[in-house]
């Protein structure tokens, strides 16, 4: 009996591989790119949604993967007096890192700490997050309560787009075959101007949203109410914003009683469902209780209240540092281009660098085989690298990504045959158990104690956030990675290495 492919489950799809890849130098020719080759081409830039659904068979017929993710200046924040502009590139990690953004567009900042994990958040973009157009995306309600505009190219021109206007159903968008997002622009509050976001999911990091809630609350010069928005997300088909909160609260105090009519006000906007994560009469409920909670703090003044301090990037490259791209072959690469790489010091030259991820190019190209995999998903940081100073899910970057690139996997952590301290660590704290996960930890840990060499435990806790383990808990983990930092498992003093600002 012949069984479609859309009868399958994820799973038993083969996937699907992408023959062609370009890195292109500019935007320029990254538009007529696809102005060529229209809908068989995808614009990748983090690859965090677009690997996973190659991998499960979806985006059949594509035949070039257009990478933006070395375009000089793509992954700029830029600012003026009126507007925070996001470039095309600019990654979640990005946004948590600058400071204007965490004072003028918390709410985002805010979301986008709470997206994946730290390897996750140093490639996925907030664009990206957009195109996908899912509801349960945590920037985009974040963006619609700050009232922010999509810009869009083509070969032949601009426009800009109400992110409400931009989004027209689930996973649906206004882009055409032949363009591309470019950029983000979010107002800059003018007065007393305060925003938050806040999630509900089911387990603390690399959670999908079951609700999640931004708002932005304008206040006059007397105290009240001068204007407000609320955006809710997983609770409809796109997100949605709260009607009735202008009669219901402009004019007046923020009190206890307008913060709790404006989660009525929300709970009767919400038309959730029920699905594996939660029940509609669960999520009518968090509705409820997250926007006057939300409101009640924005109205203390406690909106950034629960920001971390100094949260870690597991990065020592800002976007100023990353290199621009490296020009290949004729441009694009194919089955048989050879890409030149530099894994643990050593040149590693190879083709068979489309249709696959880094990680198995690592192992089946450069024999590294140390990094492992375990979800294919970047759920389990069993796979994490060092790309170019910087962590992440190797399952989840193109291999052809890394071409021209330095990567460290865990074979490149000893140093003349010695064990690196937080590798000695874990073996004198027994944080080792089966094993496998083991190089993700350590990569991750390397990668922490590089960037804050004294960390707190609850910066241990937030770097291992995107690791996890299946045969124990943490504490032992938790006890190595102190025990490295006091023997100084950072950089050396006295060498200069860029490391991201300090969130105040």
């Amino acid at each position: 009996m012949h069984t479609s492919m859309n009868q399958l489950h994820h799973v038993q799809r083969p996937p699907t591989r992408v023959p062609g890849y370009a890195a292109p130098a500019s935007l320029d020719e990254a538009l007529a790119l696809k102005t060529e080759h229209g809908s068989r081409a995808r614009p990748i830039a983090g690859g965090t949604d677009l690997i996973v659904e190659l991998d499960r068979g979806a985006h059949g017929g594509t035949e070039l993967l257009i990478d933006l993710s070395r375009i000089p200046g793509l992954s700029a924040i830029e600012t003026t007096d009126d507007a925070i502009r996001l470039g095309a590139t600019t990654t979640h990690h990005d946004v948590v890192d600058h400071e204007l953004c965490r004072s003028d567009a918390l709410a985002l900042a805010q979301a986008c700490i709470e997206i994946g994990s730290p390897q996750l958040r140093n490639r996925a973009t907030v664009a990206g997050n957009i195109v996908t157009a899912s509801p349960a995306n945590d920037t985009i309600s974040a963006l619609s309560a700050l009232d922010a505009r999509i810009e869009i190219a083509s070969a032949t021109g601009t426009r800009t787009q109400p992110i409400a206007e931009f989004i027209t159903g689930f996973r649906r968008t206004t882009l055409a075959d032949d363009e591309l997002v470019v950029g983000i622009t979010v107002p800059r509050p003018s007065g007393d101007v305060r925003s938050i976001f806040v999630k509900s999911g089911l387990r603390r990091a690399q959670a999908i949203s079951v609700v999640h809630v931004a708002a932005r609350v304008a206040f006059s010069d007397d105290g009240a109410v001068a204007d407000v928005v609320v955006a809710l997300g997983s609770v409809a088909p796109t997100i949605i914003t709260v009607d009735g909160l202008t009669d219901a609260l402009v004019g007046n105090p923020l009190d206890d009683d307008a913060c709790r009519r404006a989660g009525e006000l929300a709970r009767a906007a919400a038309a959730p469902i029920d699905d594996l994560r939660a029940t509609a009469e669960y999520r009518d409920s968090q509705v409820a209780v997250m926007v006057e909670r939300g409101l009640l703090a924005i109205a203390g003044g406690d909106q950034a209240g629960r920001w971390p301090v100094r949260p870690p990037l597991l990065r020592t490259v800002t976007a100023a540092d990353r290199p621009a791209a490296r020009r290949t072959g004729a441009g694009t690469v194919t089955a048989d281009t050879t890409i030149t790489v530099d894994v643990n010091g050593r040149q590693v030259t190879a083709a068979s660098a489309t249709g696959v991820s880094l990680l198995d190019w690592l192992r089946d190209q450069a024999h590294c085989t140390g990094v492992k995999e375990g979800c294919a998903e970047g759920e389990c940081g069993a796979c994490t690298v060092h790309l170019d100073g910087t962590a992440v899910m190797s399952c989840l970057v193109p291999a052809a990504r890394a071409d021209g690139c330095h990567v460290v996997t865990v074979e490149g952590l000893a140093e003349d045959g010695a064990l690196a301290p937080i590798q000695r660590a874990f073996v004198d704290h027994y944080a080792v158990q089966c094993g496998f996960c083991t190089p993700g930890f350590l990569m991750s840990c390397d990668a922490l104690l590089r960037e804050i060499p004294d960390p707190s435990p609850a910066q241990v806790r937030a770097a291992l956030a995107g690791n996890l383990c299946r045969c124990t808990g943490y504490r032992a983990i938790e006890s190595a990675v102190a025990v490295a930092a006091r023997s100084g498992a950072g950089p050396d003093p006295g060498t200069s290495v860029p490391t991201a600002g300090d969130p105040s």
